[in-house]
């Protein structure tokens, strides 16, 4: 992607007019994964419902891998060495820990649009539009889920994986959502295939030499997301 056509990746995602501001909560301590699959199985049943409103929650998780749907369990290289979690996400074998942002999306999509691939690509918009905040080009790949940066300082045509998106839709409610790496320990991606992807590795911002902190990225997610989903209310 060139920053001169930074304007294509305007996917709009905004909610019908009169709509409530999406709760947006952050959690200043790491959450078990079980305690958060059930709130956000909870949440989205709720919103299909209409009895809550939608709601992005930002969090960590402790050192774990999750499995979506597509997983191959010869994709999971180490499987004594963290807590293995298989879930309903769309996906293969995904590392959480410490210094990974991790955000769940539950957006009701009949306010929005009913058009999964459009959702999914807005989140890799406002992904790559939060990436380019702190001038690094992320970039959609055709063949690959998720969103990369080139790296040719370490050979020619090599890319690593920067952030994640494995997402369920119910009822036209989503939930799960992406993962963006700030500063996890990247050596943890070793115990998995990441993504079912064996010729390119994963970085993060500090390993890109942008030492940011969390509330600093916690802040233009933010932003980026109002672009692109509607007005937020801290929570």
């Amino acid at each position: 992607m060139n920053p001169e056509t930074r304007d294509s990746l305007a996917v709009s995602m905004l909610p019908q007019p009169g709509s409530a501001p999406i709760e947006w909560h952050v959690e200043d301590t790491p959450v078990a994964y079980p305690a958060a699959l059930a709130a956000m199985e909870a949440r989205a049943a709720q919103i299909a419902e209409g009895t809550a409103p939608e709601r992005v929650w930002l969090l960590e998780h402790p050192p774990l891998y999750t499995a979506g749907t597509s997983a191959h369990e010869e994709d999971l290289v180490a499987p004594d060495r963290f807590p293995v979690f298989h879930t309903g996400r769309g996906g293969q074998f995904t590392y959480h820990g410490p210094g990974q942002r991790v955000a769940y999306v539950m957006l009701d999509l009949k306010r929005r649009q009913q058009d999964v691939r459009a959702f999914v690509a807005s989140l890799e918009a406002w992904l790559i539009n939060t990436l380019w905040q702190f001038h690094v080009r992320g970039e959609r790949r055709d063949d690959r889920v998720g969103v990369w940066v080139r790296r040719p300082e370490k050979a020619m045509d090599a890319e690593d994986k920067i952030a994640a998106i494995g997402i369920r839709v119910r009822k036209w409610v989503t939930f799960h959502g992406i993962s963006l790496n700030v500063e996890p320990e990247l050596e943890h991606f070793s115990g998995i295939v990441p993504c079912g992807v064996t010729d390119h590795g994963v970085t993060s911002l500090v390993d890109l030499g942008l030492p940011v902190t969390m509330p600093e990225v916690d802040s233009i997610l933010r932003g980026e997301f109002e672009k692109i989903f509607g007005e937020t209310k801290a929570v």
